[in-house]
């Protein structure tokens, strides 16, 4: 049964604001989504009524935080199909997630004249933690190259593997033009080689069935408030032998077992990546964020995305002088373009002063841009579930009223 969109968006109360005199129409999802009523109520129950500190404390209320946040640990296992909970750390989001890997791994196990993939799509939090493993070890960074429609070459990322690659790092979908990387395929050909995979997965888990299993992949990184999930908080899942073998990352309380001025020896996994009091309230209400789309029809919500995808880009099609960058074979979440002679952020206000929510600029992907030739960057029009046909058609009468003022 196909899902009513009206009905599930009073789920989300930020979507009934009104911005600038105009109902909110909210396209900058691959930024940050929007948290449905649960979420809220997650938090503020955990705050209101079990706030304590978890794991240590023998009272009540430090029990019934223990075992929401543990169970928020299990939700998520289950969500991306790692094998034990234990597999899935807590970290502050994706950023922190690669950075726990980079300097974690990277930093022990890479050294002179190992290479790490990267590819031209990559987030800068996929770039810039690669660059110091690079420039601390030795190691030289290589970069897939875009076809001319902005897929992955995968001819050329076959060129690039070698016995020398030891890493294989890559976004599963392209925050800046929503492209959908053959991630499971880029695996495997670097498992052929010998090379550990790390996939960024922070745009990919509000849209697609995420199976790190199914993957393959040694590492997968992802974010909670780009899957309906508060700010703050996301996680990493790792292969069991890697994060065994690595030493911890930050140091300090709860990722130790015991302690002396002499020596210490640390804690079992998750917890030897955990230091310090965690994003309780985070993971408790990532795990409602969990609940929520579980009980949704995420393959009918799948396919009217899409939808809004298509009538997106066929309205942007009619517009003189608007150009969509990069035509993907699968496209999820997200479209950039520009119109000529019109600097992005100029007509992002205007749009913005009709309730239109979008996001200009680079989009934290400037070695992306540069290779578009894109120096102002784009306007990245970004959709979720909750997104109706009636705000597409709203956005590109903006656009059409914006021309006609400039």
């Amino acid at each position: 049964m196909a899902p009513d969109i009206h009905t599930l968006r009073r789920d989300f109360p930020t979507l009934a604001q009104i911005v600038n005199g105009h109902p909110l129409v909210y396209l900058d999802n691959a930024a940050t989504t929007q948290k449905p009523q649960p979420v809220l109520d997650a938090l503020n129950h955990y705050y209101r009524d079990t706030n304590a500190n978890v794991h240590r404390a023998s009272h009540a209320l430090s029990a019934q935080a223990t075992q929401a946040f543990e169970a928020a640990r299990i939700k998520l296992q289950r969500f991306i199909n790692a094998p034990t909970p234990e597999q899935l750390i807590w970290t502050k989001g994706t950023t922190e997630a690669i950075n726990l890997v980079a300097y974690s791994f990277g930093m022990h196990h890479l050294q002179a004249g190992d290479e790490i993939l990267l590819s031209t799509l990559e987030h800068h939090a996929n770039i810039v933690p690669w660059q110091q493993v690079a420039a601390a070890t030795g190691a030289v960074i290589r970069v897939i190259p875009l076809t001319p429609e902005g897929d992955l070459d995968l001819l050329a990322a076959e060129r690039l593997l070698s016995t020398r690659t030891r890493l294989l790092a890559v976004s599963q979908v392209s925050n800046a033009l929503g492209v959908v990387n053959p991630v499971r395929q880029l695996i495997a050909m670097a498992r052929a080689v010998g090379a550990v995979s790390l996939v960024d997965g922070a745009q990919a888990m509000g849209h697609l069935t995420v199976d790190v299993q199914a993957l393959d992949c040694d590492f997968y990184a992802f974010s909670g408030h780009k899957m309906f999930g508060p700010t703050g908080i996301g996680g990493l899942y790792g292969r069991k032998e890697l994060l065994e073998r690595m030493p911890p990352w930050q140091t300090g309380g709860e990722m130790v077992h015991s302690v002396s001025f002499e020596q210490t020896s640390f804690n079992r996994l998750p917890f030897k990546f955990e230091a310090g009091t965690p994003n309780i309230a985070g993971a408790i209400a990532l795990g409602a964020a969990v609940d929520y789309l579980t009980g949704l029809n995420r393959m009918a919500l799948a396919q009217h995305e899409h939808s809004l995808l298509e009538a997106l880009i066929t309205g942007l099609e009619a517009i003189p002088g608007v150009r969509i960058i990069g035509r993907p074979d699968v496209r999820v979440g997200a479209v950039s373009f520009v119109m000529d002679e019109v600097h992005p952020q100029d007509l992002a206000t205007l749009l913005d002063m009709q309730g239109i929510a979008l996001r200009t600029g680079h989009h934290c992907a400037m070695p992306l841009m540069q290779a578009l030739g894109l120096e102002q960057g784009t306007i990245r029009a970004s959709v979720a579930f909750y997104n109706t046909h009636e705000e597409i058609t709203a956005l590109l009468a903006g656009i059409n009223k914006a021309r006609e003022f400039f």
